[in-house]
């Protein structure tokens, strides 16, 4: 199950004096729930980049007061420095990482904006996907003028802030923020100590590509002869055709490769309006949102692809390393393996993982833990640094450290067995749901490849895909349960002495008793789906493993039973009677359903054990 995370990337107008950036990121530090990543300071620059993560709420709150610090501590009247700025915290993105969407870090942007301009009175204007206006969307045209031209621009009407009064504030400056999506800084390695063979594969890869060039003597790109736009001949970049206007070429490349050519020029500082004759011809790169260089790397002495991938939902790493791989192979080279540079989202890695399994002729639908420990392997992430993978991944799936399924099984069935009342039967109705659905993900995977049909094939996948997820769903939920018990117990210990803390306590209580309800809801309808998986993992599965998917649904519909009691046992003290009525039909319903499962499945499979037991 994901957790909701989102990554924050302030940039701050300071990058000399660190009791000042300590200020701030202390501020950060001190809200609960978020983790700080990174600080980065640069002196010619004079700007810290700081990269903190957590829940989207505690980084919310973390943002406004790193906003907040660094109005107080940062002047802006005496600022100096490299970098283009706007105010003491010139820009505030949120990323997505896991759990969330674009929209809601765009959500979030605007709840900092308007705290900011209420309460801090600094002009806040909104870019990206949070933009309130097209044309605002761009962060260069946003900043354009800076901080000696802000003043001025507040008093356009067309640049009125979107938060915050058009008044110029000296010491703070002015506040941008947004949404974005995440970059993943990614380097691949080289056999090589040569940086113009990395720089060569790397142009073929970015977005804005590279000049053209046609007549390689060799594999290396650069080998060519340079070719320039002339009247009557406009040569296409990517191929040997050659228009007759530019217009010709211009459709060209957009029906056949894909491409807007204007685009392709004006990411190289060409307006075409303007006319191409006598410009260079550029090759457009093989992949969008991908920024690209080749360097060398003394530490490893070896040359390194340096990438930057800014929506890897476009363009994955694993996109670009296998075409790497394939680039490298020929000119002679070899991909000795990759490396992330900062932290990667779970999505990403896992599915590069899954990806690879598939590759390999393996089921994708195996544990977590599995995929992603495949995915280091097939990326070789390890190559010239450690990868730890929780160090290094953010948005794991949620888990209980030290909780119940860290146990031991003997451990963990002696907790059962004492004389207190968690955990307790809605815990272990968890774990049987979650056995149940791992009999049912092993009997899938163990026929990838071997069903007797397309279909059957295509059945069996999908069947390993719901058993792994609700097993984790159903691992995770042999501690909630545990720790929703908890919370009740801890509603009814409230002080009960004022008619106020009375009814504190009650609603806390009710609350309590819900969630309460809640779980075991959950878990019911997570089991009942492990039945589902089995039923079509003993149809199509191995038929010597009949008796491992039977065990599954059998032991699953347990936990459907279990789930559905522990609801139940709640809800004669929930005073809420539309709730109460809800889930006693949900309930029944579910339970019909499970039973016609059981039984259906149960008849099938013992008329086939039958078959096998009686067969000559």
């Amino acid at each position: 199950m994901a957790q909701q995370v989102v990554e924050c990337v302030p940039n701050f107008s300071e990058g000399r004096d660190m009791a000042k950036i300590r200020r701030i990121t202390d501020a950060i530090e001190r809200v609960s729930g978020v983790r700080l990543l990174d600080v980065d300071p640069g002196a010619d620059t004079n700007r810290t980049v700081v990269t903190f993560v957590g829940h989207p709420d505690a980084v919310l709150e973390a943002a406004f007061q790193a906003v907040q610090t660094a109005a107080d501590v940062l002047d802006m009247t005496t600022h100096q420095g490299a970098h283009p700025r706007m105010g003491a915290t010139d820009v505030c993105p949120f990323v997505p990482v896991e759990g969330v969407t674009l929209d809601d870090c765009a959500a979030l942007a605007r709840k900092l904006g308007e705290r900011v301009g209420r309460e801090l009175a600094i002009p806040t204007y909104l870019y990206e996907h949070a933009a309130s206006r097209p044309e605002r969307c761009n962060l260069a045209v946003v900043r354009k003028g800076e901080y000696e031209g802000l003043e001025e621009k507040l008093k356009d009407p067309q640049w009125a802030p979107d938060f915050g009064p058009a008044v110029f504030h000296p010491k703070a400056g002015a506040l941008i923020t947004g949404a974005r999506e995440f970059l993943i800084a990614y380097n691949i390695t080289l056999n090589s100590r040569d940086k113009s063979h990395a720089a060569d594969m790397a142009l073929e890869l970015r977005e804005t590509g590279r000049v053209a060039r046609r007549g390689q003597a060799t594999a290396f790109y650069n080998s060519g002869e340079l070719i320039f736009y002339q009247d009557g001949r406009f040569p296409c970049g990517n191929c040997d055709f050659d228009g007759a206007t530019f217009a010709e070429t211009e459709a060209h490349c957009r029906e056949v490769h894909g491409y807007d050519l204007r685009h392709l020029l004006a990411l190289n500082g060409v307006d075409a309006a303007k006319g191409v004759v006598g410009q260079k011809v550029y090759r457009a790169g093989l992949f969008k949102q991908c920024k690209a260089i080749g360097w060398y790397v003394e530490t490893y002495k070896r040359a390194q692809l340096s990438i930057n991938l800014t929506n890897y939902k476009v363009t994955s790493p694993v996109d670009v390393l296998e075409a790497a791989r394939t680039m490298a192979a020929a000119r002679g080279l070899v991909v000795t393996g990759s490396e992330i540079v900062g932290v990667v989202p779970f999505q990403a890695l896992h599915q590069a993982g899954r990806r690879y399994l598939k590759q390999q002729g393996k089921s994708p639908f195996v544990p977590v833990a599995d995929v992603l420990e495949n995915a280091v392997f097939s990326m070789g992430l390890a190559d010239v640094a450690s990868f730890e993978i929780d160090k290094k991944v953010l948005g794991l799936p949620k888990s209980y450290p030290g909780g119940l399924m860290s146990m031991t099984g003997t451990a963990f069935v002696d907790e059962v067995s004492r004389d207190t009342p968690a955990p307790g039967g809605g815990s272990i109705a968890a774990l049987a749901g979650a056995l149940g659905a791992a009999l049912a993900s092993m009997v899938a995977n163990l026929t990838q490849g071997k069903a007797k049909s397309p279909d059957a094939e295509f059945a069996l996948g999908e069947a390993a895909e719901k058993a792994q997820r609700v097993k984790d769903a159903l691992v995770l939920a042999v501690d909630e349960d545990t720790a929703a018990f908890t919370a009740y117990m801890e509603a009814r210990r409230l002080p009960a002495g004022t008619p106020d803390e009375k009814a504190a306590r009650e609603a806390a209580m009710q609350h309590g008793l819900m969630v309460a309800a809640d779980v075991p809801w959950s878990t019911a309808k997570a089991c009942f789906e492990a039945m589902e998986a089995a039923e079509v993992a003993m149809h199509h599965g191995n038929p010597a493993s009949i008796t491992d998917t039977m065990v599954g649904f059998t032991i699953a519909f347990a936990g459907v039973r279990g789930g559905l009691w522990n609801v139940l046992i709640n809800l004669k003290d929930i005073k809420d009677p539309a709730y109460v009525d809800r889930m006693k039909a949900q309930c029944a319903d579910l339970l019909g359903k499970a039973q016609d499962l059981l039984a259906r499945a149960g008849q099938h499979g013992d008329a086939r054990l039958e078959a096998m037991l009686t067969k000559k």
